[in-house]
């Protein structure tokens, strides 16, 4: 029988997080499963289109976006961890909104409606609103002693033509806090870490990586918790100084407070261990 507590939501992960930030999809479906949040991803989704699609078509970008878009069911929330995504669908969704005869365009080759009020939302919003009495209940390990920087970097601050939508910047700290660890905020928090200029330009991304390492370095901080995975990618490729800070996604530190047990396939793949920080705290075995 279907567990009556469990919520239904579609999920969008993304290129990133089905590729090189496979270990922030796996931790954020453990998170979701012991949290009772039932997420679906969607069957046979494509890009978002906001990266080189969006810079070499507008038309052939904002087709893909609307694609994942008539793949959601209208009845329940799309959900995104990533920042990119979650900003390029709702974009791509007001631009149909706004524009009828483009839509219906798409609906036809697509074959398929787009829900034009379908609710885009981002992972840790789904926990504002739904699950922080499902923390308390769930929670297993106390993250007693770890410090953090909540990086949010650049993508999750609100772009003005989406000014009233909301993403809960934030919640990042207060939700592992509520779980006991300790917010490190006198670091570059919301610096831009170089986004995909890290594969073009990256003499233009280490100075800025720097600056943000060096900032929580300075601070005294154990670790950086990102929002996002390029920013994750980013802090751990292009960091050429001294200090070797972990960089963890936000659903690898939620999973880990949650009881998951199958970590060692998530820190694996980091560039930087994060295991001896955990380990000093009794995180891990």
């Amino acid at each position: 029988m279907r567990d009556p507590e469990q919520l239904d939501l579609s999920y969008f992960p993304g290129c990133s997080l089905a590729t090189t930030a496979a270990e922030s999809n796996r931790s954020l479906m453990q998170a979701a499963r012991i949290l009772g949040l039932n997420l679906i991803e969607l069957e046979d989704w494509n890009c978002c289109g906001s990266s080189s699609a969006q810079t070499m078509c507008k038309s052939l970008s904002l087709g893909m976006a609307a694609r994942n878009l008539s793949l959601a069911p209208p009845g329940r929330p799309l959900v995104a961890m990533c920042p990119r995504c979650l900003h390029y669908l709702r974009s791509a969704q007001q631009c149909l909104k706004a524009d009828p005869e483009t839509r219906e365009a798409l609906e036809e080759k697509w074959g398929r409606a787009i829900a034009t009020d379908l609710e885009i939302i981002h992972f840790m919003e789904v926990l504002v609103r739904y699950g922080l009495d499902r923390l308390k209940v769930n929670a297993r390990r106390s993250l007693n002693g770890l410090r953090f920087v909540p990086y949010y970097g650049c993508t999750l601050a609100r772009p003005p033509h989406l000014a009233k939508e909301k993403y809960f910047q934030g919640e990042m700290e207060n939700i592992l806090t509520a779980l006991g660890a300790e917010a490190v905020p006198d670091a570059l928090m919301y610096r831009c870490c170089g986004s995909f200029l890290s594969a073009t330009d990256p003499e233009i991304v280490t100075p800025l990586v720097q600056e943000i390492i060096g900032s929580a370095a300075a601070a005294k901080a154990d670790c950086l918790v990102t929002a996002c995975a390029m920013c994750q990618l980013n802090l751990e490729i292009r960091n050429t100084g001294r200090a070797k800070i972990p960089i963890f996604h936000f659903s690898e530190i939620l999973a880990l407070a949650l009881g998951a047990n199958d970590y060692e396939e998530w820190f694996v793949r980091h560039l930087v261990d994060p295991r001896p920080v955990l380990k000093n705290l009794a995180l891990v075995a």
